[in-house]
């Protein structure tokens, strides 16, 4: 009895082990906490289609929008640690760790990162209307008037949120946060003029920089865009310090096992190599990543840290 139960316990240790060995043997899914057509849509189905043709499986982008991309990072956060059920994360993940005051899911605690993605810096932008060229111009309106001008962003708690509360705090200006449910509609009404500015990322702004539809002020990055080259940073505008990027990172559920996160890192970042993916994220103003786990882990770090101050001291929440 005794050998027959060693004996099942060792043909069930091979079993997984060759389980594992021989992943993946199923579809995977790549969640995407917001709509298609957004930023971290464009990336994911781009990775997507790399790692399809590496793994020999399909590689399905599956979209689950909703409270900030909460919805689709918890799913992921309790989903299985098999490989199987991955997400596709943004800047969200850390700004979201504080701002909300009931958070189903700890990026840090519950989900494994595996690489950054890509970065793509926030671009200050003003419809044409407004009458600013430039950043001081913008500030100095701001406070002759306080409270008349108005920002836009993606919702409240968003990167876009806490850019322009981080304005207002650096420059010592009032203006109006106009929340909007998705980057679409924001970007829409600013577009429209029916709001005077916002922080847009590159990823989505260069093309309406290029068409002359919005007009860049600065650029929240160290140094200035390839594609906007005539456009100063903040910090040569004269607001050292003042960086916002949009980021996408690939992530696991906790407790995935080491070789799977190996392997998945080493098809990503092979994939973020690839000429053709470079390419079309540079054209839009990003760049490809491919970090570490352990450099992307203590970017989140840094990143939360960074937005929880401003938090702090703007007041910003969301219940």
């Amino acid at each position: 009895m005794k050998r027959l139960a060693i004996a099942i316990v060792l043909m069930l240790f091979a079993g997984f082990a060759a389980a594992q060995g021989s992943y993946p043997n199923k579809p995977i899914h790549l969640l995407v906490g917001y709509t298609p057509g957004g930023a971290t849509d464009i990336v994911a189905r781009l990775i997507a289609a790399k790692l399809q043709d590496a793994l020999g499986q399909p590689v399905i982008v599956e979209n689950k929008p909703g409270a900030g991309s909460n919805i689709a990072s918890e799913f992921v956060a309790k989903s299985a640690p098999d490989g199987y059920t991955l997400l596709v994360g943004s800047i969200a993940n850390a700004t979201n760790m504080v701002v909300y005051k009931h958070l189903g899911y700890d990026t840090l605690r519950d989900l494994a990162p595996i690489t950054q993605l890509m970065s793509a810096p926030s671009v200050l932008a003003v419809h044409p209307s407004f009458p600013a060229k430039n950043l001081q111009e913008l500030i100095a309106l701001a406070k002759r008037d306080p409270g008349k001008y108005a920002f836009a962003s993606s919702g409240s708690g968003g990167s876009p949120h806490l850019a322009g509360e981080m304005l207002k705090l650096r420059a010592g200006i009032d203006l109006i946060h106009v929340p909007y449910k998705g980057a679409a509609p924001a970007l829409s009404d600013l577009l429209g003029g029916q709001v005077q500015m916002a922080f847009q990322t590159a990823l989505s702004a260069v093309p309406h920089f290029q068409s002359g539809q919005l007009r860049p002020i600065a650029v929240a990055a160290g140094k200035r865009l390839a594609q906007l080259p005539n456009v100063p940073t903040m910090a040569e505008s004269g607001l050292p310090d003042f960086e916002v990027s949009s980021w996408n990172g690939l992530f696991a559920p906790a407790k995935t096992p080491p070789e799977i996160l190996a392997r998945l890192h080493k098809e990503t970042v092979k994939a973020l190599a690839a000429p053709d993916v470079r390419d079309k994220l540079n054209a839009q103003g990003a760049e490809a990543i491919g970090s570490t786990p352990e450099e992307f882990r203590a970017y989140i770090r840094a990143e939360i840290d960074k937005w929880g101050q401003v938090a702090r001291a703007s007041g910003a929440k969301v219940d």
